[in-house]
């Protein structure tokens, strides 16, 4: 796996520093969005010829690399939460904060 995590590049002069492929101007990030909208592997080689096979395995790799963390925040709504009630609690955790702010603590 440590090979194929060799093709996955980090330049900030590339795509403001979004991991890509070898260098090249495709974002991991937009390769998975193909591979999970449905493209097939030859669907995408076949539009960016650029690419090779190996590149969307270091793609995977990358991704499972980054998934394996100890613990995930949810950054989305709860199951149980309206769409109503989220901007509710931010707001309230900003005024809060606010508050706070204000007299110093």
């Amino acid at each position: 796996m440590a090979d194929l995590l060799e093709r996955i590049t980090v330049d900030p002069a590339i795509t403001h520093g979004k991991p890509t492929v070898r260098g090249l101007r495709y974002p991991v990030e937009m390769l998975l969005d193909l591979l999970s909208s449905g493209m097939t592997q030859e669907e995408i080689l076949a539009d960016y010829p650029d690419l090779e096979h190996v590149d969307r395995l270091a793609v995977c790799a990358f991704a499972a690399q980054l998934t394996r963390v100890r613990r995930i925040e949810s950054i989305g709504r709860r199951a149980s939460e309206t769409s109503d009630e989220i901007p509710r609690r931010r707001s309230t955790s900003l005024t809060l904060g606010l508050s706070l702010a204000r007299r110093g603590t």
